[in-house]
């Protein structure tokens, strides 16, 4: 078997697999369940998201992962945005990253959730590093943690480097912000917390989680787009199926175009971190496929809700939930403004997202 094949093949059992937590048939009574609750996700699937090896995914062997690439990862990612899946692979995947040989056990297989508090601003794509590490101990405020209340422990970027600071030790406190998903934010506000100083590194970390999240927005825009193509084969106007009517035919097709640009420039970012370590061309490839993916997003679970009609807009009909999951991680780790901004910097101007 060739390498390509057995990348494909590792890229079809992930997907497969995704099936444990991503019913086919897209029942979304699970998720709704969960919105709004803390703290806002399955506690007993992310221990079977870390029996299953995707916490440790992009960690190598040594480590205790599986070594695999971001084409495997933004296909499980993918995968996990048709099915609007909670629980906090990206993030949990990125302190794993961050960590590198220093993950422990108990993180990869899904015992102990450990989220990275690395942001002190919004719509940014570096870690913050005002906060500050001195004799053990972790003093400043980190925003945007997604699913904080979920939290064992936080993966804090401080001055000084990684701390490990435990989510009910003294001098931490969280702050939640709900979200239109059903989720949340948490501010993480440390006041001499005791922390254990850990190594690692950020910058790999944050540039594949920016893009395992377009791919998750992937996956939310074409199931979108799947259930909003299922609607107008349905639904009758005229005694004739309104997917019949050119005008929605051609709104139908722009969509397509638009999921098909995102596919593509999320499979070629990840095919650029594959194939090396990090340069300004790659962040530029990231930077690319995220505002893509953001922008995209948006236009097409927007348009699902206006095809669907009245009936798009009740928060009963599935639909919406689509559009409110691309509005939460449309900015996260960064807008599509800001990676327009970014991918002009990094890259030529004969090339252009």
């Amino acid at each position: 078997m060739s390498v390509a094949e057995e990348r494909a093949d590792n890229i079809r059992m992930l997907r497969d697999s995704a099936a444990a937590v991503v019913p086919r048939g897209s029942d979304l009574a699970r998720i709704r369940a969960l919105r709004f609750g803390m703290p806002g996700f399955d506690r007993d699937v992310w221990r079977e998201i870390g029996e299953m090896g995707w916490i440790g995914l992009r960690l190598p062997e040594a480590a205790g992962g599986a070594g695999l690439g971001m084409a495997e990862f933004c296909a499980l990612a993918e995968e996990l945005g048709r099915g609007l899946v909670p629980e906090p692979l990206v993030t949990g995947a990125m302190a794993a990253r961050m960590l590198g040989d220093a993950t422990p056990p108990a993180l990869v297989d899904g015992s102990r959730i450990i989220l990275p508090a690395w942001q002190e601003r919004a719509d940014t794509v570096a870690a913050g590093t005002d906060t500050r590490l001195d004799a053990g101990r972790v003093t400043g405020r980190k925003v945007f943690v997604p699913m904080a209340a979920g939290a064992d422990a936080f993966l804090v970027t401080t001055r000084e480097g990684l701390a490990l600071v435990a989510a009910d030790a003294p001098g931490v406190t969280l702050d939640c912000a709900k979200t239109q998903d059903g989720g949340h934010w948490g501010t993480v506000t440390f006041e001499a917390a005791p922390a254990e100083p850990v190594p690692g590194t950020t910058e790999a970390a944050i540039e594949e989680a920016t893009l395992a999240t377009a791919a998750y927005l992937l996956g939310v825009m074409e199931q979108g787009f799947a259930m909003t193509l299922e609607y107008l084969r349905t639904r009758k106007q005229f005694g004739r199926p309104i997917g019949s009517f050119q005008a929605l035919q051609h709104r139908a097709a722009d969509l397509k175009l638009q999921i098909a640009l995102s596919r593509a420039s999320i499979e070629s970012a990840a095919a650029t971190l594959d194939a090396g370590p990090l340069s300004p061309r790659r962040r530029a490839a990231v930077s690319r496929a995220k505002a893509r993916a953001a922008d995209a997003s948006l236009l097409v679970t927007r348009q699902a809700i206006q095809l669907h009609g009245g009936i798009g807009y009740t928060d009963e009909y599935d639909v919406g939930l689509y559009l409110r999951k691309a509005m939460v991680l449309a900015n996260a780790f960064g807008s599509a403004q800001t990676h327009r901004t970014r991918f002009a910097a990094l890259m030529p101007e004969d090339d252009d997202v």
